[in-house]
C-alpha cells in the first residue's frame, strides 16, 4: 500500500492540492505543519495532524514543526465564530516551549528514526517591515481571492472579521515560502479549516518563485453537535497531564461509542491495518467486551503520557470499579475524584462530626434523609456500605490520606478533603 492509500484508508485526508502530491514528494524531502501556541498545551484536535506527521516521518519524509510565535499573537480565523483574544509575546513564548516539548515526546514514543526540526515563525517575521511585507507578499493576492476563502466567508456572514485575522493567510503563505526556500520544504499539512491558508502558500510559491509545492488537509474531529472539538469551543481534552489527567484522558477514549471506535483507531493510533480489521471483527462479535475501546485508550495514553501513566490510570479505574479505593495513593485519589463535588473541613471538625451531620451537608438534604439513605443501604463511606447511622467518621480508612469518599447510590460521589490529616 502506498502512502496516499494508507492515509486515505485511515480517513486522514480531507483535501489534497494534487492527487499525485505524495508521489511527487520524495524520501528525504521535508514537510511541515504549524501550530499556533494560544494555550499552554496541545489538545486532542492537534493529535490528528501530529499522527499524520508520524506516518509521513515513517515514510522517510523529514518533519518540520512550526510553532507560531508570530501568528499565535494574531489568531487564525478558521473554524471560529468569534475574534480570538490577542496574547502577549511572553505568553506565546511560554506556550511554545511547552507545546514543543509535548510534540518531541510523541515522536520519541512512536519510535521514529528521525526527530522533528522545530522552527518558530517569529524568527523570520519580526524584522520584516509592513511596507516590505505588503510589497513583496500582499501584492500577489487580490482581495477577491482572499474573500473567497471559506474561513473568511463564514466570518463575513456573522459579526465580521478584523483586518488582523483577515491578514492571517498572508502570514501563513509567507511561512510556507520561507520554509520552501530555506528548508527544502515541499509539503504542508493542516486541518481542513486551514485549507484556504494552505492553498494561499501554494499560490505565493507559484506566483513569486514559479515553483510547485503541495498541501493536504486532515479532517476535523467534531462533537455530537458537529462543532469543532478543541480548545476554542471550551471542551478540550488536553495533552498536559495537569490540565487533563492521564486517568481522565484514558477514560475519554475508553468511553467512545461503538459507532466511532474503529474510525478513531484508524485516525489516532499507529495500529496496523491488519490489527484494526481484527479489532473491528471482535467489536462486531462481542461489543460488550469493548476490546477496541481498550486498545484505543491504551495506545493513546501510552503515546501521550507513557506506559506507566496508562498502568496507573487503569489501576485507578479498576479500584473504583471493584470498590477497593483504600489501596490508592493520595495522588491517585486526587486525580480520580478531581471533578467530584468536594467539601473541605478541618481534622478537628472530623473528631466532632457524626455521620448524619456530614451526610446532611454533602449528599443528603437533611439528617432525616441521610438516615433513610443509610437504612436503605444507599450510603458508602470510602468503599464500604454503611448500615450504622451512629458511625463515627474519625476511624475511616482514607482519613490518614486526607480524604473521605462519600457515595450515595451507584455514582453520586462527594469528596471531603480533610485539612491537617
Amino acid at each position: 500500500m502506498n502512502l496516499l492509500e494508507e492515509l486515505e484508508w485511515r480517513g486522514l485526508i480531507q483535501d489534497i492540492s494534487d492527487p499525485e502530491a505524495l508521489s511527487k514528494v520524495k524520501p528525504g524531502d521535508s514537510f511541515y505543519m504549524g501550530f499556533d501556541p494560544t494555550a499552554p498545551s496541545l489538545q486532542v484536535g492537534n493529535l490528528v495532524p501530529l499522527i499524520v506527521g508520524i506516518h509521513l516521518t515513517r515514510a522517510e519524509l523529514k518533519p518540520i514543526l512550526l510553532f507560531g510565535g508570530a501568528t499565535g499573537m494574531i489568531g487564525d480565523p478558521g473554524g471560529r465564530s468569534a475574534e480570538r483574544n490577542l496574547l502577549e509575546l511572553e505568553q506565546v513564548a511560554s506556550n511554545t516551549k511547552l507545546q514543543e516539548a509535548q510534540a518531541r515526546v510523541l515522536w520519541e514514543r512512536s519510535g521514529c528514526a528521525v526527530s522533528p526540526t522545530f522552527v518558530n515563525n517569529i524568527t523570520w517575521t519580526k524584522d520584516v517591515s509592513l511596507l516590505s511585507f505588503l510589497r513583496d507578499t500582499g501584492k500577489h493576492f487580490t482581495v477577491n481571492y482572499m474573500l473567497a476563502k471559506d474561513s473568511v466567508k463564514s466570518r463575513l456572514s456573522g459579526d465580521g472579521i478584523s483586518y488582523t485575522e483577515f491578514s492571517y493567510m498572508l502570514l501563513q503563505a509567507f511561512d510556507f515560502m520561507h520554509l520552501f526556500l530555506n528548508n527544502g520544504c515541499k509539503l504542508q499539512v493542516g486541518g481542513s479549516d486551514q485549507w484556504g491558508n494552505l492553498t494561499a502558500g501554494l499560490e505565493l510559491i507559484r506566483r513569486k518563485l514559479q515553483k510547485e509545492a503541495f498541501a493536504f488537509s486532515t479532517p476535523l474531529i467534531t462533537n455530537s453537535d458537529g462543532k469543532k472539538f478543541g480548545k476554542s469551543e471550551g471542551n478540550a481534552v488536553w495533552l498536559d497531564a495537569t490540565m487533563t489527567s492521564p486517568y481522565k484522558f484514558h477514560q475519554f477514549w475508553l468511553n467512545v461509542p461503538d459507532s466511532d471506535v474503529i474510525r478513531l483507531l484508524k485516525v489516532f493510533t499507529l495500529e496496523s491495518r491488519e490489527r484494526i480489521i481484527q479489532l473491528e471483527a471482535e467489536a462486531n462479535a462481542h461489543p460488550e467486551k469493548r476490546v477496541a475501546q481498550q486498545v484505543l485508550a491504551d495506545a493513546l495514553c501510552d503515546l501521550v503520557h507513557g506506559a506507566e501513566a496508562t498502568a496507573e490510570a487503569k489501576r485507578s479505574a479498576a479500584a473504583l470499579f471493584s470498590g477497593s479505593i483504600e489501596e490508592l495513593s493520595k495522588e491517585q485519589l486526587r486525580e480520580l475524584f478531581a471533578d467530584a463535588p468536594a467539601t473541605t473541613i478541618s481534622r478537628q471538625q472530623i473528631d466532632e462530626l457524626d455521620l448524619l451531620s456530614l451526610l446532611a451537608s454533602t449528599v443528603a438534604k437533611s439528617k432525616g434523609e441521610a438516615r433513610r439513605l443509610v437504612q436503605g443501604g444507599g450510603i458508602y463511606l470510602d468503599s464500604q456500605r454503611v448500615s450504622d447511622d451512629t458511625l463515627k467518621i474519625r476511624d475511616t480508612k482514607l482519613l490518614e490520606k486526607g480524604f473521605i469518599v462519600l457515595r450515595s447510590g451507584k455514582k453520586n460521589y462527594h469528596i471531603v478533603r480533610v485539612e491537617g490529616a
